[in-house]
């Protein structure tokens, strides 16, 4: 396991996820290679992936969905992801 590559900026924290979907379950597995690795039952099809990722993120860090902003990669499984109005301190992944 590495560290997560978080970057803070006007009071949003900016990241990598690597999404692995088709899964058994939604769930964040850990960190990988600095980028934040989430497991998705959600298909890589007509953005059902992207908005499960936003609604998981969401859930796990205590922020509306719509917070969670796909800087990068709508279409790739290394994405960037933009949380709103939360800072590094904030990033907590742990089973909730």
């Amino acid at each position: 396991m590495s560290e997560l590559g978080i970057r803070e900026q006007d009071g949003s924290v900016t990241f990598e996820v690597r999404v692995a979907p088709r899964a058994s379950r939604n769930r964040v597995i850990g960190v990988q290679d600095g980028a934040l690795k989430v497991a998705l039952t959600a298909p890589p099809v007509d953005g059902a992936a992207n908005e499960a990722l936003k609604k998981l993120l969401g859930k796990k860090l205590g922020v509306p969905k719509s917070d969670v902003e796909i800087v990068r990669g709508e279409r790739a499984r290394i994405k960037v992801l933009r949380i709103h109005g939360l800072g590094a301190a904030d990033l907590r992944f742990d089973e909730r």
